[in-house]
C-alpha cells in the first residue's frame, strides 16, 4: 500500500513525511522534482504480543510506503502551480494525505497571505477534479468514436460509467463521495483517477492552538468528512522533536503534551479504515508476521496473499481470533477446548485479528 502526502508550501508536508518514516532530508533535497520515498513498518501490539509468546526466528511486520509528492511550483503571480511532474507522481499513489496548515509563523508565511484550512483543501479538490474531467472527457470521444467502428460490449459497458463520473465531476463533487460496484471500480482503476483516491486531511497545529483544535477538526470534519474523507490533526513541530527522541522519552513527551498516538499510528489506523482494509497473523516458532488485506476477503483470497500456490490448493483454514488466543493463555490446545479454534473452509470471511494456518495440498 502506497500513500502519498501532498500539501502546500510550509504546510508541514515534509515535516509529516520525515516524523513518521524517521528519515531526514536535507534541505536542499526538498526542493527537488523526484518524490521522496520511504517504507515505514506498521506497529501492532498484537503481533509484539505474538512476538512475546512464541520467541520467533523471525518477526515481519506489514508494511506502508509513503510517498513525499513534489511538484508544486510558485506560479508568476505568487500562487502555487499544480504541475503535470505533481499530478503524475500522485496519481500512482493508493491514498492520499493532504496536509493543511492551521499554524501561524511570521518568519514563514503562507504562500497565500493568510491561513485558511477550507480554501487549502478546496485549492487541491479543483485542481484533482480538473484532472479528472479531463481524462473522462478524453476517454469518452475515443470511446464513441470507437464504437461507431466495432460495437465492442466492454467499451458499451465503459461508456455509461464514465458518463456518470463526468456528470458528477461537473458538480463539483469529487467521485470518492460516491458509491460504485466492485466492477465499476475495475475499470475506473485503469484511469489513476484522482479524485476517486481515499483522502486523510491532516491538519498541521502548533501547540498554542491545543485549547481549541478539537473544537476546529469537528467545525472542517463536518464539511469534509465523507465516506472516502477523514478528517484528522497532529502537532507538526512537535511530532518532529519527538521522533529525535528514543520511545520511552518519546512516550514521555507525548504524555506531556497530551498526545494520545503518533501521527504514524494515527495516519495508519485512518488509512486503514478508509481502505477498508484489516490485519490476520500467521505464528509460530519460525515466524510471527502480520499480513495486510482488505475486508470481506476469504480464507482462499488471505491464503493467495500469503503464497498464490496457497490460493489454488486451498483445502482448509485453522482459524482462532487474537482476542480468544490471548484469554486462552497464547495456547491453541486451550482455545480448541473451549470452541474458538475451528476449521474453516473457502468462502469463511476473514475477520480482523484472525491467526490463520493455511492447510493446502
Amino acid at each position: 500500500m502506497q500513500i502519498g502526502i501532498v500539501g502546500l508550501p510550509f504546510s508541514g508536508k515534509s515535516t509529516l513525511y520525515q516524523t513518521i518514516t524517521k528519515t531526514h532530508l536535507d534541505p536542499s533535497a526538498l526542493s527537488k522534482v523526484e518524490a521522496h520515498h520511504a517504507i515505514v513498518k506498521i506497529p501492532d501490539e498484537r503481533l509484539e504480543k505474538c512476538v512475546s509468546i512464541f520467541s520467533p526466528k523471525s518477526t515481519v511486520n506489514a508494511t506502508i510506503e509513503f510517498v513525499d509528492v513534489v511538484g508544486l511550483k510558485k506560479g508568476e503571480s505568487g500562487s502555487t502551480q499544480f504541475t503535470t511532474n505533481f499530478l503524475a507522481n500522485v496519481k500512482t499513489n493508493d491514498a492520499l494525505v493532504q496536509v493543511v496548515r492551521l499554524f501561524s509563523n511570521d518568519a514563514v508565511p503562507h504562500p497565500d497571505g493568510s491561513i485558511d484550512a477550507l480554501r487549502d483543501i478546496a485549492s487541491f479538490e479543483t485542481e484533482f477534479i480538473l484532472s479528472d474531467l479531463s481524462i473522462i472527457e478524453l476517454r469518452i470521444d475515443r470511446i464513441k468514436k470507437q464504437v461507431q467502428k466495432t460495437p465492442d460490449e466492454h467499451l458499451k459497458k465503459e461508456l455509461p460509467i464514465l458518463q456518470r463520473c463526468h456528470q458528477i465531476l461537473l458538480t463539483e463533487k469529487p467521485l470518492r463521495e460516491v458509491s460504485f460496484t466492485k466492477d465499476e471500480h475495475q475499470i475506473l482503476k485503469t484511469y489513476q483517477l484522482l479524485t476517486i483516491k481515499p483522502m486523510l486531511i491532516a491538519l498541521n497545529f502548533d501547540e498554542s492552538q491545543r485549547s481549541t483544535m478539537e473544537q476546529t477538526v469537528r467545525d472542517i470534519g463536518a464539511k469534509k468528512e465523507n465516506q472516502g474523507t477523514k478528517v484528522v490533526s497532529f502537532f507538526g513541530k512537535i511530532e518532529m522533536e519527538m521522533s529525535e527522541l528514543p520511545d520511552e522519552e518519546s512516550k514521555a513527551f507525548m504524555s506531556e503534551y497530551g498526545i494520545n498516538e503518533s501521527a504514524l499510528d494515527t495516519l495508519i489506523r485512518e488509512a486503514y479504515t478508509i481502505l477498508g482494509l484489516q490485519s490476520f497473523f500467521t505464528v509460530g516458532e519460525d515466524e510471527c508476521r502480520a499480513w495486510t488485506i482488505r475486508k470481506g476477503m476469504t480464507a482462499q483470497d488471505a491464503a493467495g496473499v500469503i503464497h498464490s500456490d496457497f490460493f489454488n490448493k486451498f483445502i482448509r483454514a485453522e482459524v482462532v481470533g487474537y482476542d480468544h488466543f490471548i484469554t486462552h493463555e497464547g495456547s491453541f490446545a486451550k482455545a480448541k477446548e473451549a470452541g474458538h479454534w475451528r476449521l474453516e473452509g473457502k468462502e469463511y470471511v476473514v475477520k480482523d485479528g484472525d491467526i490463520l494456518s493455511i492447510r493446502h495440498s
